[in-house]
């Protein structure tokens, strides 16, 4: 996996059932190295904290393979890289190989991959209709939000390296389908469960699904 492209974002304004919001799914990409850090990419807006950024959302990765399919469905929308409201676009991220937990190392920062993105309206209005957030969640590839253990710059360009693979895990796939499919597997929901990797509330919440 490489860095394709790094991407931030300043607070744009958007109307939502009448109300003013505003939002950073607006990225652009830079040119620059950005700067991980264990709350949050630096100088990147993150408007609502209550669901973006933080330990276990400080950055958010998005595969480059996926843009072919997207750009398909939505041909007209003005395409770049940080689409996706991705701060790293990727090279070769698969969700089917990668494991929540699992530790990397890009340019001067250790990440560890923790959760999935799960679409918000936001997405919804970036795309022109909230009919993308279905077709999102179909598709089965949502990138994933990374933990940064170590803080320091990364570039377009940097190659990941495993530091160390997350044993007793599942992937970043798995997980996504665990989220919303009917016919929970239990076997996994346990997994998600011990796996320190995950927010305690987001464990809590799963551990809610057991029978």
């Amino acid at each position: 996996m490489k860095i394709i492209s790094t991407n931030i974002s300043n607070p744009i304004s958007i109307i939502w059932n009448g109300k003013e919001l505003t939002t950073g799914i607006y990225k652009k990409p830079t040119n620059t190295p950005i700067y991980l850090g264990k709350e949050g990419v630096k100088d990147d807006e993150v408007s609502d904290r209550k669901v973006h950024g933080g330990e276990f959302k400080a950055c958010y990765l998005f595969s480059e393979v996926h843009y072919a399919y997207w750009k398909e469905r939505y041909p007209n929308l003005d395409w770049d890289y940080g689409m996706f409201g991705e701060n790293l676009t990727v090279s070769s991220l698969n969700e089917k190989d990668i494991h929540i937990g699992d530790l990397y190392e890009i340019g001067e920062a250790i990440v560890q991959v923790t959760q999935p993105r799960e679409p918000c309206f936001k997405f919804g209005i970036k795309f022109g209709t909230q009919n993308a957030l279905k077709e999102f969640i179909e598709h089965g590839f949502p990138g994933t939000y990374v933990r940064v253990l170590k803080e320091g710059y990364v570039k377009n360009g940097d190659t990941f390296k495993l530091v160390e693979h997350a044993n007793n895990s599942l992937t970043t796939w798995q997980f996504f389908d665990l989220l919303f499919s009917k016919n929970k597997n239990e076997n996994l929901i346990r997994l998600a469960v011990e796996n320190d990797a995950l927010p305690i509330r987001k464990r809590e919440k799963i551990k809610k699904l057991l029978k």
